[in-house]
């Protein structure tokens, strides 16, 4: 019975994903449970890898207090990076494949080792990390005015998006990814401030979560991913002809325009 009440959710979910005509919240039908969300979301992980989408990392989410608050939750969620959804530093991304989008200034970690223990400590996180890049994450949401709670978020792949790496590497060597300033303007105009500290009082912290989390479930971080450890300050929505830069302390600064059509 919840099977099939989870392969329609992620029917709809999918659909509105191909055709940009945004859905109602799931909640009413599969409930608030973080786990419901994330069977759903793994019900279209598994579409998309059959459709020849490949997995090159996760996203986490939900790593502001004040928005799990909102969400009424006491913990961040994660999501899956497809190697479609990455952009260099400086593109244009296509206005027609970012559906309700706004954007957040992150801190990215390239791993250059696998992680698979569910009790992972942060020194073995740090000695698994290769380097650090700035990020802009471009959320999205499939649910109609982003009317999103928990399962609706998780579910809709943890809200993700498109992503862009910023082109300047760092290793972790003398970085204070705490103490990391950020910010991030649209259109020249500074519209979002924040720190490494407003991600669960340390960027690390978050990949340390995920990287137990992933483990927990039967799925392992890998060397090479992209993790996005979340938010540094508020997310900020996209329109068409926008251009966009962040800038953050330590790791130098990554931008991006949308097109006009």
């Amino acid at each position: 019975m919840k099977r099939d009440m989870y392969q329609a959710a992620a029917d709809l979910l999918f659909e509105a994903h191909q055709t940009g005509k945004f859905i109602a919240p799931l909640r009413e039908t599969i409930g608030l449970s973080v786990e419901a969300g994330y069977a759903v979301q793994a019900i279209n992980t598994e579409r998309w890898l059959k459709q020849g989408r490949r997995i090159v990392g996760r996203k986490i989410g939900l790593t502001s207090a004040a928005v799990q608050a909102q969400l009424g939750v006491d913990q961040p969620d994660f999501g899956v990076l497809f190697a479609d959804m990455e952009y260099p530093d400086g593109a244009e991304l296509p206005i027609s494949d970012l559906q309700q989008p706004k954007a957040e200034a992150e801190i990215a970690l390239i791993l250059k080792h696998d992680i698979d223990q569910p009790d992972i400590t942060q020194a073995e996180l740090i000695r698994a990390v290769d380097h650090v890049l700035p990020a802009i994450e471009i959320v999205g949401s499939r649910i109609s005015n982003w009317d999103i709670r928990i399962s609706d978020t998780i579910a809709d792949n943890a809200s993700s998006g498109l992503y862009v790496l910023g082109g300047s590497a760092r290793t972790l060597t003398g970085v204070d990814l705490a103490e990391a300033s950020m910010v991030l303007k649209r259109n020249s105009r500074p519209v979002s401030y924040g720190a490494g500290i407003a991600c669960l009082g340390h960027p690390l912290n978050a990949a340390v979560w995920l990287a137990r989390t992933c483990a927990q479930r039967g799925e392992g971080l890998k060397a090479g991913d992209v993790v996005l450890t979340g938010a540094l300050g508020p997310m900020v929505e996209i329109a068409a002809g926008d251009a966009f830069e962040a800038t953050i302390s330590g790791l130098g600064s990554v931008r991006f325009t949308v097109s006009t059509n």
